[in-house]
């Protein structure tokens, strides 16, 4: 039987007008936000982290000292923290957590690597906050999951220390977009499609290769990364980033885990006002998190 909930989401999602550029895409996707409002118990912060713009967020409840890094999807060229809140702020509320959202620069305006720097110096405003790195989760959506992936390998490099865990949401990590899934799924994914995948991917390379291991995950080297668990919807084209980016952390000893949603499309969790299995992946995400951070505070205290 049919999940009738992503039947009505997938009527949503037809019913909505074509944007005529990326100005008006991006003005959609952030008035996504009053069609998907945030709760009202919820507290919010502007921040500049690092000379990066960034909103705090926190429940009742939330732990003071544990904060999910939360960097959006929209193809490195559309999405904010005001297109995202909803969903950012009930991911934290399920890890009992605060939550700093990235306002990172997007393309074609600042092409790779602004994106990756913005994170990296986000990572560092928490590191320079007191924040833990056992205390730190890094979660993202499409191009955000990809960025959460190249933002735990800039971290690496710079010799800092790994947070807890990464949370990857329906990840792009191939900027080539050579995953068979791209077309064999094509006609089950209302939300991506190659043409305009590819499109983005140019925005944001601007002169990089395509196959720059900070842009594009899936050529990285992927030793000594923080444990990562990957939700993708068995109904999208990007199906295949997120088969290959299991394997390939998997075949390099990092702890991974891999969930396949049946139905679900491209990042279901948008959707948790009108979507019970969204709010399921939520409070899965929000309790790897939670687990990861605690599993930290264990072999700390044993140390």
């Amino acid at each position: 039987m049919k999940d009738q909930e992503i039947v009505a989401i997938r009527e949503f999602l037809a019913s909505m007008p074509e944007p005529a550029d990326t100005a008006e895409l991006r003005q959609t996707y952030d008035n996504l936000g009053t069609v998907f409002p945030t709760a009202s118990d919820v507290t919010l912060e502007s921040v500049t982290a690092n000379g990066v713009p960034a909103e705090w967020a926190s429940t009742p409840g939330a732990a003071r000292d544990r904060v999910i890094m939360y960097v959006h999807g929209g193809g490195y060229v559309i999405g904010s923290v005001k297109s995202h809140r909803h969903l950012v702020t009930e991911l934290g509320r399920a890890a009992g957590t605060r939550t700093l959202s990235v306002d990172y620069r997007l393309a074609p305006e600042a092409p790779f690597p602004a994106a990756v720097d913005d994170a990296l110096a986000a990572y560092r405003y928490l590191l320079a906050q007191g924040f833990a790195p056992g205390n730190i989760a890094i979660a993202g959506d499409s191009a955000g999951g990809g960025l959460t992936v190249a933002t735990l390998l800039a971290i690496r490099d710079a010799g800092l220390e790994q947070p807890a865990c990464g949370f990857c949401i329906s990840p792009w990590i191939d900027l080539e977009g050579l995953g068979d899934s791209m077309t064999a799924l094509a006609h089950v994914d209302p939300m991506v499609q190659k043409e305009s995948l590819m499109g983005m991917a140019e925005a944001y390379l601007g002169d990089a290769h395509p196959r720059t291991p900070l842009a594009a995950p899936l050529h990285a080297e992927f030793r000594d990364l923080a444990p990562l668990l990957i939700h993708v919807g068995a109904a999208e084209t990007l199906l295949d980033d997120s088969i290959r980016l299991a394997g390939k952390a998997g075949a390099a000893d990092v702890e991974v885990t891999l969930q396949v949603w049946p139905e679900m499309i491209h990042v279901w969790h948008f959707f948790h006002p009108m979507l019970d299995a969204a709010r399921r992946a939520i409070a899965d995400g929000g309790d790897y998190i939670g687990k990861a951070m605690d599993r930290n505070a264990k072999l700390k205290a044993v140390a």
